[in-house]
C-alpha cells in the first residue's frame, strides 16, 4: 500500500537530520528513496580525494541523482585530517582524475544554485576548465580558482548570480588579444574576451567579497551591489588615498547604495581611519543606507576618537562597526573594557547595536541585547556579520 505522498514528505522531513536514516529509508520502498534522495542529495559537502571522487563519479553516472544536487561544497583537503599538521606541509597535488570526475560532475548538476570550490597551494586552483560545458545558473559561487580567460567566461554566462567570493582576479590587458599576442592584421580575428567590467557581466550581483580592491573596482559599478568585503592592495598611505578614491567612485556608479563596507588593511593606523571616514561621509548619498563599517581603528587619543565618533554620527543607519584596538595598552579584551568601549561609542551612536573589536587578529562581539543591556557575547560568530548587517 503506497503512502501518500505529503505524508512520505513528512515522514523524511522529520529524520532530515540523521543521515543513516535517511539511507535507510531508501531501502523500504521506491517511494520513500525518491523523497529521501532529494534530501540526501540537495545539499553535498565533500573533502578529500577519496570521497570527493566517489560521488562525483556517481554523480557523472546517474544524471537522475546529479540533477537533485542544489548545493555543492568541494574542498581539496581532507577534513579529517590534523589540522596542525595540515599547517605545517605543502597541500598535496590533485591527481587529473580527480579533476576529471569534478568536472564530469559539474556538467550534470543541471539544478546547481551554490558551488563551493576551497583548494589551497601549489597550482592546483588554475583548474577553471572544470567549469567549461555546464549549464547550471549559480546563485552563490566562492572560488579559489585562479583568474583566467576560462574563469572569465564562465562568470560571464551567470545571469543570476547575485554572491560572489573571488580569491584571484587580473585586470582585463587593454590591448586585444591579436596586440598582445604579435598577430598581424592579416590574421583571422579571435573571439574577444567577456569583460568584467560591462554591465551585463554578472548583472545581479549584489554581495562581493574579494581580496584585491582591483576586482572590486571592475564588477561593483552598474550593478546592483549593497555589500563589499575586499582589503586595500597598496601599504603607503598615498597610494592607498587613490586606492581609497577609486573604491568610492566605484561605489557611487553602483546601482543601489551600500549597505555593508569591510576593507581590510594590511596597515591599520588612526590617522588613516579617520580619513576613510571622512572621504566615505563627505557626501550624504552614498553613505545614507550604511550598516556595517569597517575595519577601522579605535584610536587612543582622545581628541582623535571624539573625531572619530564624529565622523560615525553621519552614517544615519549605521548598526553594526569593527574597530580594531591592537594599540591600545592595556589590552582592552576584558569583558568590562569592551563593554565600557562600546557605550561610550553608543553615546554618540545610538543606532549601532553591535560593536566588534579586533585585537591582534581576535575578534570580540559587543552587542546590545532585547532588554537594552549591552553585553560581551564571547561564542557570537563575527565573519558574516557584514553579510547580515
Amino acid at each position: 500500500m503506497a503512502f501518500p505522498p505529503d505524508a512520505c514528505r513528512l515522514i523524511v522531513e522529520n529524520v532530515s537530520s540523521s543521515r543513516s536514516t535517511l539511507l535507510s529509508l531508501c531501502t523500504v520502498s521506491k517511494q520513500f528513496q525518491m523523497a529521501a534522495e532529494k534530501v540526501i542529495y540537495n545539499t553535498l559537502s565533500l573533502s578529500g580525494y577519496e570521497i570527493t571522487s566517489t560521488v562525483c563519479t556517481i554523480l557523472a553516472h546517474a544524471p537522475r541523482l546529479a540533477m537533485l544536487v542544489v548545493a555543492l561544497s568541494i574542498s581539496g583537503q581532507d577534513s579529517s585530517s590534523d589540522d596542525e599538521a595540515a599547517e605545517d606541509e605543502d597541500p598535496a597535488e590533485l591527481p587529473d582524475d580527480f579533476w576529471e570526475s569534478l568536472h564530469s560532475a559539474l556538467r550534470h548538476t543541471t539544478r546547481l544554485r551554490f558551488l563551493n570550490l576551497h583548494f589551497q597551494g601549489g597550482t592546483q586552483t588554475d583548474k577553471s576548465w572544470i567549469l567549461q560545458n555546464v549549464t547550471f545558473q549559480l546563485k552563490k559561487f566562492h572560488c579559489d580558482l585562479t583568474w583566467d580567460d576560462q574563469l572569465a567566461h564562465f562568470l560571464s554566462t551567470q545571469k543570476r548570480l547575485c554572491d560572489l567570493f573571488l580569491a584571484d582576479f587580473v585586470d582585463p590587458p587593454s590591448t586585444t588579444p591579436q596586440q598582445a599576442s604579435g598577430a598581424t592584421t592579416s590574421d583571422p580575428p579571435r573571439p574577444s574576451l567577456p569583460s568584467p567590467s560591462h554591465a551585463s557581466f554578472l548583472p545581479k550581483l549584489s554581495i562581493l567579497e574579494c581580496t584585491f580592491s582591483e576586482a572590486a573596482l571592475a564588477l561593483v559599478p552598474e550593478r546592483p551591489l549593497t555589500r563589499l568585503k575586499t582589503c586595500f592592495t597598496h601599504s603607503k598611505p598615498d597610494e592607498k588615498r587613490v586606492e581609497l578614491r577609486a573604491l568610492l567612485a566605484a561605489l557611487r556608479r553602483s546601482r543601489r547604495r551600500p549597505r555593508a563596507l569591510d576593507i581590510a588593511d594590511s596597515a591599520y593606523t588612526p590617522a588613516f581611519a579617520l580619513e576613510l571616514l571622512a572621504a566615505l561621509t563627505a557626501g550624504p548619498t552614498l553613505c545614507a543606507d550604511l550598516r556595517y563599517c569597517g575595519a577601522l581603528v579605535l584610536p587612543v587619543d582622545g581628541r582623535q576618537r571624539l573625531e572619530f565618533y564624529g565622523l560615525l554620527m553621519r552614517l544615519p543607519q549605521l548598526r553594526c562597526v569593527e574597530v580594531d584596538v591592537s594599540e591600545w595598552e592595556p589590552a582592552p579584551v576584558h569583558a568590562a573594557a569592551l563593554r565600557a568601549l562600546a557605550c561610550e561609542l553608543r553615546l554618540y551612536c545610538p543606532s549601532v547595536t553591535g560593536v566588534v573589536f579586533v585585537y591582534e587578529f581576535e575578534r570580540h562581539l559587543v552587542r546590545v541585547a532585547e532588554n537594552g543591556m549591552v553585553v560581551y557575547d564571547e561564542d557570537a560568530a563575527t565573519d558574516a556579520l557584514w553579510r547580515d548587517s
